[in-house]
């Protein structure tokens, strides 16, 4: 089926900061090796954004006009994918990658930082605007 095609991945959506977040993974000195990442869990193919040496990175603008619905899908992907690497045995740790704005924003939101803790998620902040990752939080 195509579905299961490694090429489906070229018809799909990249969020907008996809290309400067692996940039700027580059210019940090990670070498990356995956664009995107392709796994296939039992008949599933999964296809997390970016794979570099040890890491596994799902870039995320938060850009819907509902922020629940953008974190809704920022944190479910999170889990799912968390789960397949766990699965695929990989030794890689999963990251959401957001503009850094966007955790400002809401880092006074207790449904924003109390999913991201409960849930165990860890982030790389993205400062669009300079296209550079200023932060890594690691939970």
């Amino acid at each position: 089926m195509f579905y299961e095609s490694k090429y489906f991945c070229l018809i799909m959506a990249r969020d907008k900061i996809h290309t400067p977040v692996k940039d700027a993974l580059i210019d940090d000195g990670w070498l990356v090796t995956d664009d995107p990442l392709y796994m296939k869990v039992g008949n599933l193919p999964i296809f997390i954004d970016l794979g570099a040496e040890r890491i596994a990175v799902e870039v995320k603008t938060f850009s819907n006009p509902s922020f629940i619905t953008a974190l809704y899908e920022a944190v479910g992907k999170y889990i799912i994918y968390r789960k397949a690497l766990r699965l695929d045995e990989s030794d890689r740790i999963l990251y959401l990658a957001m503009p850094e704005d966007v955790y400002i924003r809401y880092s006074e939101e207790p449904l924003f930082t109390g999913t991201l803790k409960d849930e165990n998620v860890n982030l790389i902040l993205f400062e669009t605007d300079i296209e550079k990752i200023t932060k890594w939080i690691k939970r």
